[in-house]
């Protein structure tokens, strides 16, 4: 099974990730912690993303595709994985599209953990880690709804798009996106 999860910050997505890899056992891939490995590693990709990283820059899709097409040809990726952070931009999943295609090995589903922005403010806002302050916060949502908006639609118009409510407890949720999974995992 090969999933591209998408939510807002505060919408409970990496707790649902995880126990998502556990149930199906999927490779959980974070573009953060791929840059942070490839970087660490030394590799040849590692390297030109440790150059954009420094500098606090955001490393350019040729680079970020780059470390994705070498962490999807690592074994623990043939049962399965979940994208997590990635793709942000349409560039970005036109790209991923291309090279899942190369590999006849397309997505099974992008799911969306939706939930309301007042929720997602109020749940930010109830963490008080330093970068959660009203506008901060604010910034996030706003950033995020931007760079997202248009994949939703995207991944909608390929039938790929299953909308899962995340209000509720971490088991209700959790609940919800199986229901939508289960049947893929046949």
């Amino acid at each position: 099974m090969r999933i591209v999860f998408i939510g807002p910050p505060g919408a409970g997505k990496g707790t649902q990730a995880e126990r998502l890899i556990e149930k199906y056992k999927l490779a959980h891939l974070s573009t953060g912690d791929m840059l942070r490995a490839a970087r660490d590693a030394g590799t040849e990709i590692g390297k030109k993303a440790e150059a954009f990283m420094s500098r606090g820059e955001l490393v350019p899709d040729d680079v970020i595709m780059a470390i994705i097409a070498e962490r999807l040809a690592e074994p623990d990726c043939r049962g399965g994985y979940l994208l997590d952070g990635f793709p942000r931009t349409i560039a970005q999943a036109e790209a991923l599209d291309a090279m899942l295609a190369k590999k006849t090995t397309p997505l099974d589903a992008v799911v969306e953990l939706r939930v309301a922005e007042e929720e997602l403010f109020n749940r930010l806002a109830g963490r008080g880690r330093a970068d959660d302050n009203p506008d901060v916060i604010r910034q996030r949502l706003v950033a995020y709804r931007r760079q997202t908006e248009p994949l939703l639609d995207y991944y909608a118009e390929k039938g790929l798009l299953e909308v899962v409510d995340g209000l509720g407890t971490v088991e209700e949720v959790f609940d919800r996106v199986t229901v939508v999974l289960d049947p893929l995992a046949e």
